[in-house]
């Protein structure tokens, strides 16, 4: 045991990060491609915010016997707002986009996970415009019912912004192509 007597100066440090403490990242990349009479006409690359009810729910079905939802729907929405932790499905924050001809929200036909990652790459969610808009960004839900918000059990996994709005016009087309990954760091 030291002995300190007075006048000795003492010093001490926190430990900020131990070593060994692991952290898991998840997150998306969105790719937006806006084609008007057959041609690009923007493109557009974002990041998603994963909001707590789409994380509760991935953990409520890893560790709490949850189901797991079969199908995933690809929304958009029209108005200027910024995704928070704490939208949920009832109320996302937004003000969804309907302004499309297909009957429902496009599916998220992703593939089988791998290397920590899975992506809709060969099958793109298609929004057919049948209005004017301004697009500010979509969301990944788990109802395919178009301006939904009151689906029972119905889950926001997450959304994301558009890095710049986009004015679309009656006949275009929006492909959505969204990357989810998974990673893990030490």
């Amino acid at each position: 045991m030291n002995k300190f007597t007075f006048g000795d100066t003492i010093s001490a440090g926190l430990i900020t990060s131990p070593v060994g403490q692991e952290s898991i990242s998840i997150g998306s990349k969105w790719e937006w491609e806006f084609f008007r009479n057959g041609k690009l006409f923007a493109r557009d690359v974002s990041f998603n915010k994963v909001v707590n009810e789409g994380l509760d729910f991935m953990l409520n079905v890893m560790f709490n016997g949850t189901a797991a939802k079969a199908t995933w729907y690809c929304a958009i929405f029209e108005d200027d707002y910024t995704p928070l932790a704490a939208n949920i499905y009832a109320t996302p924050g937004y003000a969804e986009c309907t302004a499309f001809t297909e009957a429902t929200r496009p599916e998220y036909v992703e593939a089988a996970s791998t290397a920590r990652s899975t992506s809709n790459t060969a099958s793109k969610a298609v929004f057919t415009m049948n209005n004017t808009k301004t697009i500010y960004g979509g969301s990944l839900v788990s109802s395919n019912v178009k301006g939904d918000t009151a689906a029972g059990g119905a889950v926001l996994f997450c959304s994301s912004r558009l890095a710049a709005s986009k004015s679309v016009v009656s006949g275009d087309i929006i492909n959505l192509t969204i990357t989810i990954t998974v990673s893990s760091t030490t």
